[in-house]
């Protein structure tokens, strides 16, 4: 499965110069936060495939304009062709506005979803905007990032945690990728592809919504 993640800024070659079938390879579309929800419904209807969502903290405006055929996962989990995927967005409350969170906020969200994680064996990818702590972060109030996470990570091991957050354009030391005792990390910031083998579906469990792959039609 060919995943594209998204995140912070909006991509040119996908918006504003789009040449029809550019997104026709991809299965799935992430984004980790802080996009115009016009640009997440024109990938939508472009990409004709799903596109799942978590809230960046400065995403309030979806409140009243949400991304319209887009899916918010921020909070939930759900399966995609047999990929469980977790969905946790929002960053580390440096002032009073939405989608920012205390560690311990974060650590009350990611404990309420215990019993699905347990019936699930846990998940394949982590969707966030903000990235762990000590992981692709950095040390101001604003960028400083999750230990909460870092522990989701050391208790269910995913095959990946995608973030945002960090814009790449910081500094040329901010890294793309990292490994986190076999967690791949990754820097969503614009866009970045992943591949990774599709998963045997398995029946749906309570509260889980489970997507499968539908016939393509021909992509815009």
């Amino acid at each position: 499965m060919k995943i594209l993640t998204i995140s912070d800024e909006e991509c040119p070659a996908l918006w504003d110069y789009y040449v029809p079938g550019r997104l026709a390879e991809y299965d799935l579309i992430l984004s980790c936060g802080d996009l115009k929800a016009q640009y997440l419904s024109f990938l939508v209807t472009m990409a004709r495939c799903p596109v799942l969502y978590v809230h960046g903290n400065h995403d309030g405006h979806y409140r009243v304009a949400p991304p319209e055929g887009c899916d918010c996962i921020d909070g939930h989990i759900v399966t995609y062709n047999g990929v469980r995927i977790l969905g946790l967005g929002g960053c580390r409350r440096y002032r009073r506005d939405v989608h920012q969170y205390t560690d311990n906020e974060m650590r009350l969200r990611i404990f309420k979803l215990r019993r699905q994680l347990w019936r699930l064996g846990g998940v394949d990818i982590v969707v966030t905007h903000a990235p762990p702590e000590g992981l692709g972060d950095a040390e101001d109030p604003a960028h400083w990032g999750f230990e909460s996470l870092r522990e989701l990570l050391d208790k269910y091991h995913p095959q990946y945690l995608v973030h945002g957050h960090v814009h790449m354009s910081y500094g040329h030391d901010i890294p793309r990728e990292l490994d986190y005792n076999g967690t791949r990390i990754i820097n969503a910031y614009e866009r970045y592809t992943i591949e990774l083998p599709d998963q045997p579906v398995q029946a749906k469990h309570f509260g889980q919504v489970v997507y499968k792959t539908k016939q393509k039609k021909e992509p815009l």
